[in-house]
């Protein structure tokens, strides 16, 4: 099966270049969280990536295929935290010299993150898109290789090892999964409709940023002027085509949720299971939580893509209620 140019063989072949760096990440259920949610639902712990998030799969796949073509010249991307981790994480193990332009404002973590990774962080724009043409026209005057966070092939291939590595441990009915750019929710479906075709798979971005919701929706390209999430990892106003074209072929429902469920849902993940994520990383737990009737007997995937969150917005999540 293929979406666009890309097929599960090209996830295996991801899979192959990077559990030499990168170990298997848990997939569990914690009895007293499935009940509390009432949803036999399993986690995906991206959490347990030496970035704290699911793109470093992409990152290293991307790097290990293209490091010795841009070594000498090196690499340059936008991101609000995770997808610069990702390419600083697979720059410093494959020796390429890496340059982040993030938005002023960027989650701090993540900025010390990137820059303790080698990558040199450049502090531009008041928002990720912003970043992005900052990083395009950086990429244009000092030779550097401008690397998408959402259209790049490898970097979705690589991405896709999670659902690989989850389907190849059981079966679920349904996958419920997080939306910035869209790269996790495309590798997703694709490698579940090759496994497992009778899985549903949602995807859920943000209601304050939807603009990869109107798109799928829509079946074209979406630009919006301003976005309102508080999750970094959702604070995309325009749609990636790369993505969206795998999720028109192989995605089954697209919703959105508000960034209050976002914190709603952070708060019971650490109360019920005891593990940490970023707003962004619980996007689908978010979703699971207002439709836990239609869930109920189905068993869920539900990937936690992140938890580096800043100290001082889990301070304000957890103290805070609805």
């Amino acid at each position: 099966m293929s979406g666009g140019n890309l097929t599960l063989d090209d996830v295996r072949a991801a899979y192959d270049r990077i559990h030499r760096h990168l170990p298997e990440t848990p997939l569990v259920q914690h009895p007293a969280f499935a009940a509390a949610l009432g949803i036999d639902a399993w986690l995906k712990l991206e959490t347990a990536q030496p970035t704290g998030a699911f793109k470093v799969r992409g990152g290293i796949n991307w790097m290990a295929v293209n490091a010795q073509r841009v070594r000498e010249r090196g690499v340059v991307t936008a991101s609000t935290g995770n997808h610069g981790q990702s390419i600083a994480y697979a720059a410093r193990l494959f020796d390429v010299p890496a340059v982040i332009y993030a938005p002023h404002g960027a989650n701090p973590f993540k900025v010390r993150a990137m820059e303790a990774m080698g990558a040199q962080v450049r502090l531009e724009g008041d928002d990720f898109q912003a970043s992005v043409a900052a990083a395009e026209e950086a990429a244009a005057r000092e030779g550097l290789r401008f690397i998408s966070s959402g259209d790049e092939q490898l970097l979705i291939a690589g991405v896709a090892t999670m659902a690989l590595e989850a389907f190849g441990r059981r079966s679920f009915d349904v996958a419920i999964v997080p939306v910035g750019g869209g790269s996790n929710a495309a590798g997703t479906a694709l490698v579940a409709k090759a496994l497992s075709p009778r899985t549903r798979v949602i995807a859920v971005c943000s209601a304050q940023a939807p603009a990869a919701h109107d798109a799928w929706r829509r079946r074209e390209h979406v630009r919006y002027e301003s976005q309102a999430t508080r999750a970094e990892g959702l604070q995309t106003r325009e749609s990636y085509d790369l993505p969206q074209s795998i999720l028109a072929k192989y995605l089954d429902d697209f919703a959105l949720v508000d960034d209050v469920d976002l914190d709603d849902a952070v708060r019971f993940l650490a109360e019920q299971a005891h593990q940490l994520a970023e707003p962004a990383g619980v996007a689908g737990l978010a979703y699971a939580r207002a439709h836990r009737r239609e869930l109920q007997g189905a068993c869920v995937l539900l990937p936690i893509t992140g938890a580096n969150i800043s100290g001082e917005m889990l301070r304000q999540i957890l103290v805070s209620k609805a």
